[in-house]
């Protein structure tokens, strides 16, 4: 059997990593304030669906250096919610990750929530390069010389810009700022609050894997946690997708193999390799175990209650004599048409609907999690090469990945020892379901450094909206957050007040 190749593995992990998680290659103001003269008067509504006003903040390209391109300006989106907001009350950010910063606002309903218990102004900032905030509008990704400006560093010191302006402008500096995001931009609300303590009082990062760098987290873990999803659901499921790869494999034996393949799987277009199938059907799996919510949820498709447990559903259930490769394209058409709107499926060349492209890059430079596949998972084994990986990304962007700079930047080794002794108040809260929780902080390092851990919960749970069906484990996790921050938060006023 063919071994699937790092950068196509890499590229789907890209894809995974959203919200963000998604997966590597297949991220009025005063005139002493950088940037200048005044924030951008023109609003709009961004939709029915999230209640938030537009603005854009007139963002510097270059925080970190004094070339003359570095005050280059662009239009960074962001969102507000003042409907609950009292002056001297809380800030609620969500540290926007790789994609539309609306497409967040609309699955991160657990801010507007609270908001009116802590009569808090809550703000969604868009990362640069993402949606529309691209620095250099539709040539933003021409070539690695404007993509050098891409970077988790520069996106950090654009929030800690964009929150201190923000402040100023509503007369309110004392305001406590909590960070929050969920997956990249749960690791971006830890590492900000880590790198800006003075800008940010807490963070509660969701599913933000900052162990999964270096060999900090082992290296098969993602897609261990992945087969497990499945073999907890059933066996028997487990086992038929295992075995499925080599069926499909098959396929390419036969003069019309990819003919057949692409009617079975009621392809748009015919399918021009194998891989591509596997690819699609890859994907289907991993997204499904990222959000194996346990309610109905739009995050990245419309999708039933438990997914995991449904596609199994179908894969146990199939007639007998159906042969494995037909079960497992059944289970994943649950996945990409749940909502049974598609007449047929785009199996190659998928529309990136949320913009997400720019991680690409981010995998390529400094994001660097590598993963590899091994027998006991449930897809085909697969192994590492960094000299792969590197001539993969140097091919396609000219550049060579930094795989050691995410921990020399924000740490990650013996971070219990390391955080024990500087860090505070930031809450991670992870689900063992999610595959991304292995790369995650599972355990309290310090009173303020807490962890809270799920074993039913799927990526960043605990950052959707509260509604009815929502069981019981998932209220009490949400009312631990609002709990853990309502006493860190009354700690700060009750600092501020001493000290005035």
């Amino acid at each position: 059997m063919a071994s699937f190749s790092s950068s196509c593995l890499l590229l789907l992990v890209v894809f995974v990593f959203v919200f963000d998680i998604a997966i590597g290659i297949t991220a009025s103001i005063p005139s002493y304030f950088p940037g200048g003269a005044a924030l951008h008067s023109s609003l709009k509504k961004s939709g029915k669906k999230i209640p938030y006003e537009t603005h854009y903040f007139p963002q510097n390209l270059d925080h970190f250096t004094f070339q003359p391109r570095s005050y280059k300006i662009f239009n960074q989106k962001y969102l507000i919610n003042r409907k609950h907001w009292q002056k001297g009350a809380p800030i609620f950010v969500y540290t926007g990750n790789e994609g539309d910063i609306d497409w967040f606002a609309s699955n991160t309903g657990f801010l507007l929530d609270i908001a009116p218990k802590f009569h808090a102004l809550v703000v969604f900032i868009e990362h640069r390069f993402y949606g529309e905030s691209l620095p250099f509008g539709k040539h933003s990704y021409k070539s690695a010389k404007t993509l050098g400006y891409l970077n988790s560093q520069q996106a950090l010191a654009d929030y800690a810009l964009l929150i201190t302006s923000l402040k100023h402008n509503l007369s309110s500096d004392a305001s406590p700022v909590v960070v929050v995001g969920g997956s990249y931009g749960g690791m971006l609300a830890a590492w900000f609050r880590l790198k800006y303590p003075h800008i940010a009082m807490a963070a509660l990062a969701s599913s933000a894997p900052i162990l999964q760098f270096d060999d900090i987290t082992p290296w098969s873990s993602f897609y261990d946690a992945v087969s497990q999803d499945f073999k907890d659901a059933s066996l028997n499921c487990y086992q038929v997708i295992k075995a499925s790869w080599a069926e499909l494999e098959a396929i390419a034996a036969y003069k019309q193999g990819l003919v057949e393949l692409s009617r079975s799987f009621r392809a748009c277009k015919k399918v021009n390799s194998i891989y591509s199938a596997r690819d699609w059907l890859w994907e289907a799996f991993v997204y499904v175990a990222m959000v194996n919510y346990p309610t109905e949820a739009n995050f990245m498709k419309p999708l039933p209650a438990y997914p995991v447990k449904e596609m199994c559903k179908i894969i146990d259930g199939s007639p007998p004599g159906t042969t494995k490769l037909s079960r497992v394209f059944a289970a994943a058409s649950l996945y990409y048409n749940y909502s049974r709107g598609e007449k047929c499926f785009a199996i190659e060349n998928q529309a990136d609907e949320h913009g997400l492209h720019g991680w690409n890059w981010q995998a390529c430079t400094e994001m660097v999690m590598p993963m590899v596949v091994t027998k006991e998972s449930m897809f085909p084994p697969f192994s590492f090469s960094y000299e792969e990986y590197a001539d993969e990304c140097m091919k396609s962007y000219g550049v060579r990945p930094r795989p050691h700079w995410i921990t020399t930047q924000f740490g990650g080794t013996n971070i219990e020892q390391v955080l024990k002794r500087f860090g505070s108040n930031i809450i991670f809260s992870n689900g063992l379901q999610d595959p991304w929780s292995r790369g995650g902080v599972l355990k309290n390092i310090s009173t303020s450094i807490v962890a809270l851990v799920a074993d039913n919960g799927a990526h960043h749970t605990d950052l959707r909206g509260a509604v009815e069906e929502d069981p019981e484990w998932l209220i009490q996790q949400r009312k631990q957050e609002v709990e853990i921050l309502h006493n860190w938060i009354s700690q700060y006023y009750l600092d501020m007040k001493h000290s005035t």
